[in-house]
């Protein structure tokens, strides 16, 4: 396939007026390398790598943590609808034995024709601080367990590529010693202080679990985890920009804390995709008003809107453009360890391309 005219967005973050090659589903440097020479016309069109969401639950009704892999393909197909072509789906904090059995249902799983590609799991339970659970049932919270993420990650076939941890709980900077070479670590649901926040990303945590969200607030005395993790320059920051959990503000001003560093991020709840409602999230029940989804403790339970949308809500915030897309594709994709995989245009890369117009609004998935 050629994919022609089209502006086509470049590893440096600009644009660039060009063909893009594609063979046997991969990206490939020159003419001479493709067989398949139908064409496709992108004259006027932005080309964008497909979009690769590292944080998020479900959506259409489905839950990854229901353990139900017909669910999860309904998912992944609605994802790659909306331009998520590589997704790890988010288990939450329920009972262990659960647990291991999502894990293991994905140690053979592949997903089919017009489905995003699994990029890897994401563990975001049950390592957490039970004083900012969030939308975690605290019965089911565990102090940090090395054989356990080693049992839940060999039955998953080693997909787990992102772990939550609240570096403030007994255990935790042993876990990341431990660990922080198999899998990214990534510090959330916690009441860390920055001075515990920067000894765990000493000791090799990279990542922030929805930056702002389930932690202590950015305070001129108090900087706390997002103070620590912004001097960081390993480390990777999600951020939810569906203009419900972050103030538009704080979303730009994290853009300028974390420069190339921001991922963005879903973090859907089953309700995505679907009209307002009540519906499950690890066993809670979520109600869904718009972009809203609360406990009934009015506690805000994840999002009820895609990555996409996210990234062109972050755009109307005055986030450049060429940020924000280089935040839903390239940083996500280089946070769990894929970048060689998916992200971006190289060759040899999956050949992931969503077209857009001028305004992002999505024209077509290949």
């Amino acid at each position: 396939m050629i994919i022609k005219n089209g502006l086509v967005f470049q590893e440096d973050k600009t644009f660039a007026k060009r063909d893009l090659y594609i063979e046997d589903g991969k990206i490939v440097g020159s003419l001479e390398e493709v067989k398949d020479r139908t064409e496709v016309d992108a004259e006027g069109l932005y080309v964008l790598p497909g979009l690769v969401d590292v944080h998020s639950h479900g959506a259409v009704g489905c839950d990854f943590s229901d353990g139900d892999l017909e669910g999860l393909k309904k998912i992944l197909t609605y994802e790659r609808s909306c331009g998520v072509t590589s997704y790890c789906p988010t288990s939450m904090t329920i009972n262990t034995d659960e647990l291991r059995g999502i894990f293991k249902a994905m140690g053979d799983f592949t997903e089919g024709p017009g489905m995003a590609h699994v990029a890897g799991i994401n563990m975001e339970g049950p390592f957490l601080d039970v004083e900012k659970k969030g939308a975690h049932l605290a019965e089911y919270i565990l102090a940090p367990d090395v054989e356990f993420f080693r049992e839940c990650n060999q039955a998953s076939g080693n997909k787990i590529r992102l772990v939550t941890l609240a570096p403030n709980v007994e255990g935790a900077f042993a876990f990341i010693r431990e660990l922080h070479d198999e899998v990214s670590i990534s510090l959330g649901h916690t009441g860390a202080d920055y001075e515990t926040a920067k000894a765990a990303l000493e000791a090799g945590a990279n990542h922030v679990t929805h930056l702002c969200n389930a932690m202590l607030p950015l305070e001129h005395r108090k900087p706390g985890l997002i103070g620590a993790a912004s001097e960081d320059e390993g480390c990777y920051a999600e951020l939810i920009s569906d203009g419900i959990h972050i103030h538009e503000s704080m979303v730009r001003a994290v853009f300028r804390m974390f420069p190339g560093r921001v991922v963005l991020i879903s973090d859907s709840m089953r309700a995505t995709g679907l009209e307002d409602g009540t519906y499950d999230l690890g066993g809670q029940q979520v109600t869904v008003n718009g972009k809203l989804a609360t406990l009934a403790s009015g506690t805000i339970a994840g999002s009820a809107t895609n990555l996409y949308d996210c990234m062109r809500t972050a755009v109307s915030f005055g986030i450049p453009r060429e940020e924000a897309i280089a935040a839903a594709t390239m940083n996500p994709a280089k946070s769990i360890g894929v970048y060689d995989e998916v992200g971006s245009f190289t060759p040899g890369k999956r050949a992931d391309v969503v077209l857009a117009d001028r305004d992002l609004k999505l024209v077509k998935v290949l």
